[in-house]
């Protein structure tokens, strides 16, 4: 069975006009590519691949040179992420104070492995990383740009939940709002 997928044509044309925006921003210039790419990736969460295509159309450049930067670099992805990026240390201190127990903790509470890091409903991305910089508040954790410190299974698993919740709370703000 074919599924047919309705588009919108206008959603196209936003998504690039923000695209567009940023570049003009950056007076259309080749030298700036990493910055216009740190700040499309702030938009999107992620670097589209159509979205790679037209920043190099954009800047006359060829694709593979974009393509070549955004996977050069660790900081950029081309996999789309969820709203909440949740970084766990995994460096020699956080190791041997029970980081593994965290990921863990993560991927059973949020049906994730290690192949699958982003929760289907696009709400949280879960990520090993090599070092936080933290090593005095081992095992670390950070959600978005918040750190946690000293963390085990279950202040991990209270963390979760408080961002669980506000998602709730704000899903029903919104209803409200709109049922109003």
């Amino acid at each position: 069975m074919i599924k047919k997928v309705k588009t919108e044509p206008n959603k196209n044309l936003r998504q690039f006009q923000q695209v567009l925006e940023i570049i003009e921003r950056n007076n259309h210039d080749k030298a700036r590519l990493i910055p216009i790419l740190q700040q499309v990736q702030e938009a999107y969460r992620y670097l589209p691949p159509q979205v790679l295509t037209y920043v190099a159309t954009a800047l006359n450049m060829p694709v593979a040179e974009v393509y070549g930067v955004a996977t050069f670099y660790a900081h950029f992805s081309l996999e789309a992420k969820g709203k909440y990026i949740i970084k766990v240390c995994d460096g020699t201190a956080c190791h041997v104070k029970g980081s593994s127990k965290l990921l863990d903790t993560l991927y059973s509470k949020l049906k994730l492995n290690h192949e699958k890091h982003t929760t289907d409903d696009m709400m949280f991305t879960v990520e090993a990383v090599s070092c936080l910089g933290a090593c005095g508040l081992a095992p670390v954790m950070v959600v978005n740009e918040k750190v946690f410190g000293e963390v085990n299974a279950k202040k991990c698993d209270e963390i979760l939940k408080s961002y669980q919740d506000a998602e709730t709370e704000s899903a029903k703000v919104e209803n409200q709002t709109a049922n109003s």
